[in-house]
């Protein structure tokens, strides 16, 4: 292994690490709201390392301060190409505030958890910072900040519509989805002579034109002044949104925003397994900087000894960002690549031979796909599995299993978990004993999120009942085989479409499976989720027809009481919403054995 203390076996951070090289400047500089962390989990670390791939000369400024004089922002001086800027792996309105728009007291992906080190906004708030202070350096933003928000979109926080994030930091070009690809074209091109102006072509970008293109498959979306007119407009601009994000042949996508348009050019198709390969095969340190000693970094924490399979998923469900960034079609790594990393791990300070999850956006897609490829490249369907499982769909999950046996029998590994979220809706009884059997550390995850038919179906999951099979066979292995292990089943409130009496039979419904919940949550809107669309809109953008939505504080604690209704706490107050809702005969189903009225 590589001196993990070595500078020189990170990309640069400070002018000093850049004098060590020998470098009086470099080509392209990454500004990461996130600690820079040089680990396949980490989007500055994967960009940074594709580029240096090429022979680039690429440093990251992490984290930087952007109250002071900006020195951070001038440390490095001026790039030859471009400043490339990401808020981080996770959007930072959802890093910042609770459901409830409180401030959080903690930020997993800056050392020691500190809350303060990056602002609200930071795409926007370093875009500017950098255009300020280097007016003629192009600057390009990406990650899952910018990805979401590159049209007209519902910010929770600020409660309104804000036009494409293009319009609002002042960004050149903007990468959506995942970036190598895009990212490496830019680059090539700018190399080849191109000015920032002149890229127009590249798959999975963003920008802003003055006119509008001519394309043969063009779709005009309802213009950001249209839509702050009229929601119902509004929300029907998500279904091309959606359906063009996950086809294999998409259209262009432009927006009128005051006096310009936003350009949004088609995805590249699925990334083949040679390039997601190529992409975890990368020279990578898998640890936090050195300037991080003695610190702890905790998203780097959970996942230091956890292997990622695979990218996209297709469940569509439509609180989720996951497709809309990564895409529902599956690309999925080799054997040898995985059993490469799972080397790489046996080799890190610390590592006992527990690996703590083999998974991806959803632990059991891996490898999975259509059958003739064919009927995907015509299809829209923004899920494979909802609302009802296509025909097409593979679902062979022997090629996981394979995967599974091979780490298992390799001498360095006691134990492999599945730590990644599981579907329950299409896994055969073989690889549910597999996984019960032997990869889980105690607790398994899976994510109903609801018990109410009309309220999954709005989620796009499975009907309710799919769980309780699926927990009745986890029982029974469990019992088989002496096991000692538990279910934890994710439930979501307050969603689109979920009532006071849907939560009131949700109580009743994991009573009686004997949960006390612990893993809930209420309903966050997020940027570019069909369920962002219903709650802001109170339309359905497939149906355009009005979905009832919880918006108020208090209907939205009224919803949330129903998940601990087994704290003394919470008892009377859930007892006057039923009698409030006509659901009097609910209240004894909850509190048998107490006389409550």
């Amino acid at each position: 292994m590589k001196n993990p203390n070595d500078l020189l076996n990170y990309l640069p951070t400070t002018k000093k690490e850049m004098d060590l090289r020998g470098w009086d400047e470099v080509d392209i500089i990454i500004f990461t709201g996130d600690a820079y962390v040089d680990h396949p989990s980490f989007a500055a670390a994967v960009i940074g390392r594709t580029l240096e791939s090429h022979g680039l000369r690429v440093a990251v400024v992490p984290q930087p301060n952007w109250r002071d004089d900006l020195r951070d922002f001038k440390k490095l001086g001026r790039p030859r190409l471009y400043f490339a800027v990401t808020a981080g792996a996770m959007d930072s309105m959802v890093n910042h505030y609770t459901a409830n728009r409180r401030r959080r007291s903690d930020d997993a992906y800056t050392p020691d958890g500190r809350a303060d080190m990056r602002p609200d906004y930071p795409t926007i708030i370093y875009t500017g910072i950098l255009k300020k202070l280097f007016p003629d350096v192009p600057v390009i933003i990406g990650g899952i900040e910018a990805s979401l928000r590159r049209v007209t979109h519902y910010d929770y926080w600020q409660d309104k519509l804000l036009p494409s994030i293009l319009v609002d930091s002042g960004a050149d070009m903007l990468v959506y989805g995942m970036g190598e690809k895009p990212q490496w074209e830019i680059t090539r091109q700018m190399l080849d002579g191109r000015s920032i102006a002149e890229i127009r072509d590249v798959p999975q970008t963003a920008y802003l034109s003055p006119v509008k293109p001519q394309k043969e498959k063009l779709i005009e979306l309802n213009s950001h002044e249209v839509c702050l007119r009229d929601k119902r407009l509004y929300a029907a601009n998500f279904r091309h949104i959606e359906e063009e994000s996950n086809k294999y042949h998409s259209a262009y996508i432009v927006q009128k925003t005051g006096d310009s348009y936003v350009v949004v050019n088609p995805p590249y198709p699925p990334m083949t397994t040679d390039e997601i390969d190529a992409s975890f095969d990368l020279p990578y340190m898998r640890l936090p900087h050195p300037k991080y000693k003695g610190k702890t970094i905790p998203a780097y924490e959970m996942i230091k000894f956890s292997v990622n399979m695979h990218r996209g998923c297709f469940g569509g469900c439509s609180f989720c960002t996951i497709s809309a960034h990564q895409g529902k079609f599956i690309a999925s790594r080799s054997k040898e690549s995985i059993l490469r990393e799972v080397k790489q791990i046996s080799e890190m300070p610390g590592f006992k031979g527990y690996l703590s999850d083999l998974g991806g956006p959803s632990a059991n897609m891996y490898s999975l796909s259509g059958k003739d490829k064919s009927l995907c490249e015509l299809c829209a369907r923004p899920s494979c599995i909802q609302p009802a499982i296509c025909k097409n769909l593979n679902l062979d999950l022997r090629p996981l299993l394979e995967i599974y046996h091979a780490v298992d029998a390799l001498p360095y590994i006691k134990k492999s978990f599945v730590g990644s979220g599981v579907r329950y809706d299409f896994i055969d009884e073989e690889y549910a004993e597999e996984l019960i059997r032997y990869h889980v550390s105690g607790r398994l995850k899976v994510a109903p999120e609801h018990t109410s038919t009309h309220v999954l179906r709005l989620m796009r999951k499975p009907p309710f009942e799919q769980f309780k099979q699926f927990k009745k066979f986890f029982d029974k292995i469990n019992r088989q085989y002496g096991l000692n292990q538990q279910i934890i089943p994710y439930f979501i409130s307050s969603h689109p479409g979920c009532r006071l009496e849907d939560m009131a039979e949700l109580a009743v419904e994991t009573k009686e499976l004997d949960f006390r919940l612990e893993q809930v949550q209420d309903f966050t809107p997020t940027p570019m989720t069909l369920a962002t669309e219903i709650y802001y809109s109170g339309y359905h953008p497939y149906t355009l027809e009005p979905v009832y939505c919880a918006r108020t504080k208090e209907d939205k604690l009224q919803q949330r009481q129903f998940f601990f209704w087994y704290k003394s706490e919470f008892r009377q107050q859930i007892i006057r919403t039923l009698r409030k809702i006509g659901r009097i005969d609910l209240i004894n189903k909850l509190f048998s054995g107490k006389k409550q009225y």
